[in-house]
């Protein structure tokens, strides 16, 4: 019951008092949470300013600390008025102490007109791929507090710093300007900011405090041309689909030639110089294409590996952005022939004579019958023969096949060999046509 009751005293305690500014508009700030801090008031003018404390009716103790911290704070006098105890804004900032029946309660006061906004003037004098420096006329000091135990801490003043930059939209594979900003605690004589991508001007909002009691207005530099650079790039390759051509399931580009890719790439606005690279080996020594538009398109015909990559200058060659590698990779030829199918059997099922391939990039075939006779011709691999001549189904009997055909590794083929056709259907012929 003891427990209890000191508990439901110091809920009482807690409810009954409160701190608050009077004589002056002021913010009330949440600290760092290990400052050991409840509160820090940051009072527009201190002149006429006052900080109030409202206790539970028994006197405080009132004690005033430095930046060295609470354990050298000092007890200070104040006025009182009934359960309203008063102290004045100090001309910087003070910590404070009040201990009313055993509890503490610390907090830190800022006076703004020690610490004030000036900032009138900004202009942009140098940029780098990274950062543009705006130079300023007046400044927005730090503004210290210090924790209990001395502790060196800082209010967020919010400087913010609005421009206009680019982002890439992936659906419509371009860059598009968008509203960018950064914020400072603080600023000097100088701000850094990013590079923005597109031409803009900056614009300096007041902090936080002159915005709200609109003791400052915001100031714009000159339009910064755009200096930095950046690009996205993307590889698309033309798919078949060939149900007799070998592929890969672990392929990412390239596989079976002739592969057609096309690459582009979206550049923002500084990016004068484009081009991309096409080379035998990824250190690209040897490259031997380029092009200088943002899309082309290649047909891979040649078995190995071939290595592109973007690459985007500002005017000045001196900000760079490379897209990553992109790795095309053909694979060695091979061409294997069937010696049997079965057309006007089974619909679907064997009923089609066709090579198996790979990387073929040149494919003459001439399929005879057994005194010489070209019955079908196929220049290209995926091509096949539905076992037909004249619309009508071939006999079943052997046929003969002659194959000139070139990988794209260099590999010549020159085969030849039996069909042989097994056609079990009433309707068909039921000899090799002559």
């Amino acid at each position: 019951m003891k427990y209890l009751s000191l508990l439901m005293s110091a809920m009482a305690f807690t409810a009954q008092a409160s701190i608050t500014i009077v004589g002056s508009p002021y913010k009330t700030l949440t600290p760092d949470p290990s400052s050991g801090l409840e509160a820090v008031y940051v009072v527009r003018d201190a002149s006429d300013a006052h900080i109030c404390y409202t206790g539970s009716g028994s006197a405080p103790e009132w004690s005033m600390y430095s930046n060295l911290g609470g354990g050298y704070a000092q007890e200070i006098p104040y006025a009182s008025d009934g359960n309203s105890y008063t102290v004045p804004v100090p001309d910087k900032g003070m910590g404070y102490i009040i201990t009313e029946n055993g509890r503490q309660h610390c907090f830190w006061v800022i006076n703004y007109e020690a610490y004030p906004y000036t900032i009138s003037e900004a202009a942009a004098d140098g940029a780098d791929c990274d950062r543009v420096r705006l130079s300023l006329q007046g400044t927005a000091p730090e503004m210290p507090y210090y924790s209990v135990n001395g502790r060196h801490l800082t209010v967020d003043r919010q400087i913010n710093i609005s421009f206009h930059t680019l982002v890439f939209e992936s659906e419509s594979f371009s860059y598009e300007q968008t509203d960018g900003s950064t914020t400072f605690s603080s600023a000097s004589d100088a701000v850094y900011v990013p590079s923005p991508l597109c031409d803009t001007e900056f614009t300096i909002h007041p902090d936080r405090f002159a915005s709200e009691w609109n003791l400052a207005r915001e100031v714009s530099t000159g339009t910064v041309k755009a200096y930095a650079v950046a690009c996205e790039t993307e590889a698309r390759q033309e798919s078949r689909e060939v149900d007799n051509e070998q592929k890969s399931e672990t392929e990412s580009l390239g596989g079976s030639a002739p592969c057609e890719i096309t690459f582009r790439a979206a550049v923002t606005d500084a990016a004068i110089f484009r081009r991309w690279e096409v080379a035998s080996t990824p250190d690209f020594i040897d490259t031997y294409l380029t092009f200088n538009d943002t899309e082309f398109t290649y047909t891979f015909t040649e078995a190995g590996s071939t290595y592109i990559r973007f690459t985007a200058d500002n005017a000045e060659g001196s900000c760079e952005q490379q897209s990553e590698v992109y790795t095309v990779s053909i694979g060695e030829s091979r061409l294997d022939c069937p010696n049997i199918f079965t057309p006007g059997s089974s619909e679907g099922v064997n009923d089609e004579w066709k090579v198996s391939y790979r990387s073929i990039v040149e494919f003459d075939c001439h399929i005879f019958n057994r005194w010489g006779k070209t019955l079908a011709h196929l220049t290209d691999p995926s091509q096949g023969w539905d076992g037909k001549v004249g619309g009508k189904t071939v006999g079943s009997g052997v046929y003969f096949y002659v194959i000139k055909a070139r990988g794209a590794d260099g590999k010549d083929y020159k085969l030849s060999g039996d069909i042989n056709v097994i056609n079990s259907r009433r309707e068909a012929t039921t000899a090799p046509i002559e």
